[in-house]
């Protein structure tokens, strides 16, 4: 098979950054086109020194792209800037697969999404042909799509440990509680006072308690798995290393063990290449899985009567962004769904 021609739109972002690292040893895929607007003009390598050994193409506008000449494009630019993107690309090559990164194609509800992002989609005729990227949840559309809206990396952590437990009916829907961590690339790479390391470096920050957007594709795909409008209680925080993420949600049981409900996840990933559920006692950690494409999830009792705890982590930057994106790509080109993803986690 000839290697797919691939773009990267924003480029310049962390998840962009991971998109080349991994896409640049796939061995069906060859990147063509990277873009940065703030950088255009400049060899990758002077953005991110790390890729000093690679031939990559040098950053440019997005406009001066030719996309028909592309196979497949991933974007990694901010949302509310990604929808005319899009649809501009699809405009100029109908036939071009896309890797959103972003936060653009997630919601279903146009409703919803002017609600959680403070504007009206610019895409419409777009948004109700985007496909949902939990690769998990959805391969067969995932493999028949052109626009795939891979989710963000709180929700694939949360969604991988608690949908086979709503769809079995196994938790209260009603009544969970999530305590989310992230490291701080998941507030992305431009400069704000928050991250900067005398603030961000030996402390633990709440940000957007009650009102984080990602809350909403959490509530949505439950709420899809339970037949029913879900509310979550979700507070995420912001955490002293560069990458990781940790997920820790408090379910009440529906007449369920917390050893059901780990039965229950080990059933629903048995086949899974990338989901680990751990052994009763093993205890998932943000370590296992840094720099991989893996997520591992684990069960424990709670001290509270029919209540447990579920634990999930993942890299927030690959299984969380550019490594999901990858697999779907696998997936829309009819390739083995690890190619290109089998790093080991990368400890110490």
């Amino acid at each position: 098979m000839a290697k797919k021609k691939i773009g990267i739109l924003g480029a310049s972002g962390y998840t962009g950054a991971d998109a080349v690292r991994l896409l640049a040893r796939h061995p069906n895929a060859e990147i063509t086109a990277l873009t940065a607007n703030t950088h255009a003009g400049k060899a990758m390598s002077e953005v991110f020194p790390h890729f000093f050994m690679l031939d990559l193409p040098k950053l440019v506008e997005w406009e001066k792209v030719d996309c028909t000449q592309l196979d497949a494009v991933f974007c990694g630019l901010p949302h509310g800037t990604t929808q005319e993107i899009i649809a501009a690309v699809l405009k100029a090559n109908p036939g071009i697969k896309i890797l959103d990164m972003s936060a653009d194609f997630r919601l279903r509800n146009k409703d919803s999404y002017a609600q959680w992002y403070g504007h009206e989609h610019r895409a419409l005729e777009l948004q109700g042909e985007a496909v949902y990227g939990l690769t998990e949840l959805y391969r067969e559309k995932i493999t028949a799509a052109r626009l795939v809206a891979c989710p963000g990396c709180y929700p694939t952590a949360v969604l991988v440990a608690l949908v086979p437990l709503a769809k079995a009916k196994l938790i209260d829907v009603d009544d969970i509680v999530i305590d989310a961590k992230s490291g701080i690339t998941g507030a992305g790479r431009g400069l704000k006072q928050n991250t900067l390391f005398s603030e961000a470096g030996e402390g633990l920050s709440p940000y957007s308690v009650g009102t984080h957007r990602h809350s909403a594709e959490i509530e949505q795909e439950i709420g899809v798995a339970a037949g029913s409008a879900v509310t979550v209680n979700f507070t995420p925080h912001l955490i002293p290393m560069a990458r990781g993420e940790f997920c820790t949600s408090y379910v009440k049981l529906n007449g369920a063990t917390p050893d059901d409900l780990r039965a229950e996840l080990e059933k629903a990933y048995a086949d899974e290449p990338f989901v680990h559920v751990a052994k009763k006692g093993v205890l998932p950690q943000t370590q296992n899985v840094r720099g991989s494409n893996y997520v591992q999830i684990g069960v424990v009792a709670d001290r509270i009567k029919n209540r447990a705890i579920v634990l999930s982590t993942l890299d927030n930057l690959v299984k969380g962004s550019a490594g999901q994106a990858i697999q779907n790509m696998n997936l829309m080109f009819a390739l083995p769904e690890t190619t290109g993803l089998a790093q080991i986690a990368l400890f110490p």
